[in-house]
């Protein structure tokens, strides 16, 4: 979702939308990029055009309108519709949408610890009848609070969420960082379809997932990798420096996403919500403005093919 230099700021920022929001209207913020405009030379879908609902019922942090407008752009670049989805979840709701995109749903009655799910009841079980009669379900929900607030959601298709903060030693400098870089030498799959063309998928922390039966682990956690609760990812990386024993729950083989059918329907979830973006950053730090992009707008990764490929097959295409 977002990312500061240092893990203290990285913990702090647990879910402070209303913030967030005022300070976009100022020179500090989180916010899409204004400079991403995609591209596409052959869009999917020229004759139809296939409904996205991204969900918008649920006191989501990323919106049409606002840091998912990205995601928006580049789907009706490639022939989709795609709407804001207002209404809670029903059968009726549900009735004209082709793919339900959901992306980090905080619900009416949050609160910092323990939240609860965004979602009623009724709501998820609609949703997972939607889905195994034959509609499509794209579920992405970001490190701590989101894993918490979509549980309930996610454990009707059989998958737990790690409702932490993932992160791995960085390749080159193994220093801890939350910023994962996926490869076919290092978790990206190699054998499915939404990975074909793919080579390099770059996650902005996140949460882990388990891989439910019959499901593919497209992005999947290296040896080794860690989640950590909020209080404790500063000493934990504290730790790995120092040689000494990591409390983080180990998630190696763990997935960041995964893809399955459910029924008729098919279902991709996702435990990062930025590589989906093109977010600028903005903060003070010692005095400075910073500046620092996130998503499909930083140079040297394939998200933008990834999202296009879940898509299609999402849609069968």
């Amino acid at each position: 979702m977002m990312i500061r230099p240092r893990p203290t700021i990285v913990c702090g920022v647990l879910l402070v939308t209303a913030a967030l929001s005022r300070a976009q209207q100022g020179t500090e913020g989180q916010f899409a990029d204004p400079d991403f405009k995609p591209a596409i030379a052959k869009p999917a879908y020229v004759r139809e055009h296939p409904v996205i609902a991204l969900d918008e019922a649920h006191a989501n942090f990323h919106t049409v309108a606002g840091r998912y407008k990205p995601f928006a752009d580049l789907l009706r670049a490639d022939g989709y519709r795609v709407v804001p989805g207002t209404e809670p979840f029903t059968s009726r709701s549900l009735s004209n949408t082709r793919v339900l995109v959901i992306s980090n749903a905080v619900g009416t009655q949050f609160k910092p610890v323990d939240p609860p799910s965004a979602f009623t009841d009724a709501e998820c079980d609609a949703v997972r009848d939607w889905v195994r009669s034959g509609g499509s379900l794209l579920l992405i929900a970001d490190h701590t609070p989101f894993g918490a607030t979509a549980a309930a959601l996610a454990e009707r298709f059989g998958v737990e969420m790690g409702k932490g903060y993932a992160w791995t030693p960085d390749p080159a400098t193994h220093e801890p960082t939350f910023t994962i870089a996926y490869t076919h030498e290092s978790g990206l799959s190699k054998d499915h379809p939404i990975t074909r063309g793919v080579q390099k998928v770059v996650a902005f922390t996140g949460q882990s997932l388990s891989i439910p039966p019959g499901g593919t682990a497209l992005l999947k956690f290296v040896d080794p990798s860690y989640e950590s609760l909020p209080a404790t990812a500063e000493a934990d990386q504290i730790a790995f420096r120092t040689g000494k024993p990591v409390a983080a729950r180990k998630i190696t083989n763990r997935a960041q996403a995964v893809a399955f059918d459910s029924g008729k329907g098919r279902v991709v979830m996702t435990g990062e919500a930025a590589m989906f973006s093109a977010q600028v950053i903005r903060f003070t730090d010692q005095g400075k403005l910073v500046e620092s992009k996130m998503g499909m707008n930083v140079p040297g990764n394939d998200n933008q093919t990834f999202l296009l490929n879940i898509m299609h097959w999402l849609t069968r295409r």
